[in-house]
């Protein structure tokens, strides 16, 4: 890590974020207090990402959730997922106009948080469908995964492929102000993104998430083993930890979901990326303990996190 790395960097520990708690859940609350997410996933290949995304957004307590996934897929993704209203969609871009009046007219005052990407098409196709999402459900708080960050940012069309250099290239319509937005790279997406090397990217961390979230317009969760979240107005978290058990197939996923139900309940997503890294951290290690360091499962994600959630919010029990 570099000298420009250690600066103004806040370690999430477990007595932080206690310091930094979820909005309270009133015991005689219903449903829609607690918020209402939809997850943007899945795909005729990948119908399991929806799945793991839109279970871990229950489990991190929101209320009501839809899941607008491949209609070749959906009535088994409603099956997987029984407390969700799915809604099939046509991914391929032959159908832009009906992916966007599936949701309703009214779809940016029916959520209080999305996800979108996990297990989408990496096509022009799907873009084009997440583009016309996007400006659909303008105003409520998005976290864009995989495909969508693409999508979002249109990173082919303005970052060199292969570029070098210590500087994030800024986008050709970065998010405005009225948008709340959360994008989760991983180092390989974030060169890929913003035109940097890997390298580049790996040799500082913070700085690059740091200098993204604040070109972007955007909250910027940078994923590795150390992840590095930053907020637009400067500020930048740190988290150490996790388990190598967690680098497996659809983890990813059932992060983005459990930052989704989260952002859902009332955190703003500088808080629910915070809190979703290290709840996530926290139930690989769990579930290394219990079952073995490597082995354990994506779908076994979720069951640790109603626990810890109570463990970290004692206010709440």
């Amino acid at each position: 890590m570099g000298a420009h790395d250690a600066l103004d960097v806040v370690a999430l520990s477990e007595q932080v974020l206690r310091d930094w708690p979820l909005p309270a859940v009133a015991a005689d609350g219903d449903k829609e207090v607690r918020g209402s997410v939809l997850i943007v996933a899945g795909s005729f290949e990948m119908p399991g990402a929806a799945i793991l995304a839109a279970t871990n957004a229950l489990r991190a307590g929101a209320g009501k959730l839809t899941v607008a996934t491949d209609v070749r897929v959906a009535q088994h993704v409603a099956m997987a997922v029984p407390e969700a209203r799915v809604v099939g969609m046509r991914l391929d871009g032959s159908e832009v106009a009906s992916c966007r009046e599936a949701l309703g007219a009214d779809a940016a005052d029916a959520f209080d948080a999305v996800v979108i990407g996990p297990g989408m098409p990496d096509d022009d196709g799907c873009a084009s469908v997440i583009r016309a999402l996007l400006a659909v459900l303008a105003g409520t708080q998005l976290i864009l995964d995989a495909v969508a960050m693409r999508a979002a940012l249109r990173s082919d069309e303005h970052n060199p492929r292969g570029a070098r250099g210590g500087t994030v290239t800024r986008p050709r319509i970065p998010f405005p102000a009225s948008t709340r937005v959360l994008l989760t790279p991983h180092a390989g997406e974030m060169a890929k993104l913003t035109g940097l090397s890997k390298e580049a990217v790996a040799a500082a961390p913070a700085a690059v998430a740091r200098d993204a979230s604040a070109s972007w317009n955007a909250v910027v969760a940078l994923k590795g083993a150390t992840t590095y979240i930053a907020a637009p107005a400067g500020r930048v978290w740190r988290h150490d930890g996790g388990h190598v058990g967690l680098a497996s197939s659809g983890s990813g996923d059932a992060l983005a979901g459990i930052i989704g139900g989260l952002a859902a309940r009332g955190a703003p997503l500088d808080q629910a990326a915070a809190w979703g890294v290290a709840l996530h951290a926290r139930a690989g290690e769990r579930l290394a303990a219990q079952i073995g360091p490597l082995g354990f499962l994506a779908r076994e994600i979720g069951g640790q996190i109603p626990a810890l959630m109570r463990e970290w919010s004692p206010q709440q029990e």
